[in-house]
């Protein structure tokens, strides 16, 4: 009875990996096959839309004005964007530097931080003053110079909703560097896969535009503790607003360099994926039968685990398989195992590739039994707002391999431009 017991936990376990591992192989071949409709080179624009790239920042003092500086080399026309910094618990020098530079500054504070509330923060502030298209870039992030003319130029081909493609800042560390390589893998798989079979790309909370009055009515009836992005993605898919996935739309984003760190941003990542299944999984079932497939979709990513934890899991399962002497589960983990690891690699830039070593594979288990112990604490985000802090401690390896996104160009600012509006 109890041995029976343990095999049919064994075939359950392995059909839920088994859906897993397919779904993951339908989109990275989808988008490694089917060409890209992007165009490479920017086209005429028969208006340039009004934008206010909004940047909510949690006491990123340590990053802040490295970053608006880097984020006002635009070539979009400097009149047609505001950049603004919701500051939230800065130091009094921040805020003073801040104001030096010529942006708006929107200073904030909560009982419990969030991103949703400085976003609501923020509009609410700017509401009267007729924006077009809102960009939400992270505090870390560092928007390429040509990155706000493509956001543009999607709007004008009829996108309401577009979410850019997010690279890695830094890969100075073991764990930058497999960070940035997951980065990749779920650009390929949840934005490119999907979008090369017509199924809407995946939010990832920075680097994204939506129309102003979208964005504004969704965040003024949020009351989510993280991952609003998620909550954003499905009311997005609930209106039926298809996503655009600009790929040559590059929008740089600093990875985690620890495993303390990365530990520390996972648990809050789990609680907010968890949240959402549980809100919008059922939803998704009856969505899916009534034909609402982009809504569907993403409520079943929900039900999807991370690719470390299934990678771990399905080499567990041929360890102990194979030990047991379990031949129907060793063969199934172990064709799992090679579809998933053919899928990674076919998901993984040539540039990313190229970095990976003994290190990078060594520190696999390790992230895994962080990943797991995130899993099991998540508990430690609900209802509290977890930072993760910024700051690239060493210098960045070289980025000169052609095949690599373009480095971030120096970083200049016009003096003739008029000093900010701080609120």
């Amino acid at each position: 009875m109890i041995l029976t017991s343990i095999y049919f936990l064994a075939f359950l376990i392995c059909s839920y990996t088994a859906i897993n591992t397919l779904y993951l192989a339908l989109f990275a071949i989808a988008g490694r096959i089917v060409p890209s409709k992007e165009p490479a080179e920017l086209l005429p624009v028969t208006t340039f839309r009004r934008m206010a790239v909004m940047v909510p920042a949690y006491r990123e003092d340590s990053v802040i004005v490295e970053s608006v500086l880097a984020n006002l080399v635009q070539t979009y026309p400097r009149s047609a964007y505001d950049l603004i910094v919701i500051a939230d618990s800065f130091q009094p020098a921040t805020l003073k530097e801040l104001a030096k530079l010529p942006i708006r500054v929107i200073e904030v504070s909560f009982d419990v931080s969030t991103v949703a509330k400085a976003l609501r923060a923020g509009m609410q502030k700017l509401s009267a003053d007729g924006y077009d298209v809102i960009v939400v870039a992270d505090a870390d992030n560092h928007m390429a110079p040509d990155f706000l003319d493509r956001v543009n130029m999607a709007f004008d081909e009829g996108w309401r909703a577009v979410q850019g493609h997010r690279v890695a800042k830094n890969k100075n560390t073991t764990v930058a560097v497999l960070d940035a390589i997951s980065e990749e893998i779920n650009n390929h798989i949840f934005r490119k896969g999907h979008r090369a079979l017509g199924i809407s790309p995946s939010f990832i909370g920075s680097g994204m535009a939506l129309e102003y009055g979208l964005m504004e009515q969704y965040i003024t009836q949020t009351n989510d503790i993280g991952g609003y992005d998620k909550g954003l993605d499905m009311y997005v898919r609930e209106h039926d607003i298809k996503i655009a996935y600009l790929e040559n739309a590059l929008i740089y984003d600093e990875k985690v360099q620890t495993g303390v760190v990365f530990e520390h941003q996972r648990t809050r990542w789990i609680e907010a994926h968890l949240f959402y299944l549980e809100k919008y999984f059922f939803k998704g079932i009856a969505a899916f039968f009534t034909g609402r497939f982009d809504y569907a979709d993403k409520a079943f990513q929900l039900f999807i685990l991370p690719r470390i934890l299934l990678l771990g899991i399905l080499s567990i399962g041929v360890g102990v398989s194979f030990l047991f002497d379990i031949s129907w589960l060793f063969q199934a983990m172990g064709i799992q195992l090679a579809v998933l690891c053919f899928v990674l690699i076919l998901s993984i830039p040539g540039y990313l590739i190229k970095l990976i070593s003994i290190k990078e594979l060594v520190t696999l288990p390790m992230l895994f039994l962080r990943f797991t112990r995130s899993t099991l604490n998540f508990r430690k985000a609900r209802n509290r707002f977890l930072h993760t802090p910024h700051g690239i401690q060493t210098k960045p390896q070289d980025l000169s391999d052609p095949a690599a996104p373009s480095s971030i160009p120096p970083i200049t600012v016009d003096p003739k431009l008029s000093l900010n509006n701080h609120e």
